[in-house]
This record gives structure tokens, C-alpha cells and sequence, in this order.
């Protein structure tokens, strides 16, 4: 893990093609600005988790389903 000390008004590049700029410093609080190209998903931590949990339950899901039991038979 890398960690920066960044100010208001000041980047951070990853590659050539994300910039995140660090707009405001309130305390606690950091509000960033994220620049990348559409194709790239960017979420929030905790959004990111849940995502993630839903789909390995749906995953855990299929796996205990018998396809034979879901095809119509013949």
C-alpha cells in the first residue's frame, strides 16, 4: 500500500489516464475528484463489499441448483 499526503488542489496519477485530485480537507473529511476513462468502475469501499457479497451468495446459489431439476424433460 502506498500512502500520500496530498493537499486541497493537488494529484495523484495512476497510469496515464486517472487522476484524483484531492478537492477539500474538513477535518476528518476528504473530498476527492476522480478523473478516468467510462469503462472503468469506481466504487465507494462499502459498496464495492456488498457487490461483491450479493454475487458470491448468488454464486453459492447456482451452485446447489440441479439442472436436471430445471430442464423440462423430454
Amino acid at each position: 500500500m502506498l500512502v500520500l499526503t496530498r493537499k486541497p488542489r493537488q494529484q495523484i496519477m495512476i497510469g496515464d489516464n486517472i487522476v484524483i485530485n484531492v478537492v477539500e480537507v474538513q477535518g476528518e473529511n476528504v473530498r476527492i475528484a476522480i478523473d478516468a476513462p467510462r469503462e472503468i468502475k469506481i466504487y465507494r469501499g462499502e459498496i464495492y463489499r456488498a457487490i461483491q457479497e450479493e454475487n458470491q451468495k448468488a454464486a453459492a446459489h447456482i451452485r446447489n441448483i440441479n439442472l436436471n431439476d430445471a430442464l423440462p424433460l423430454k
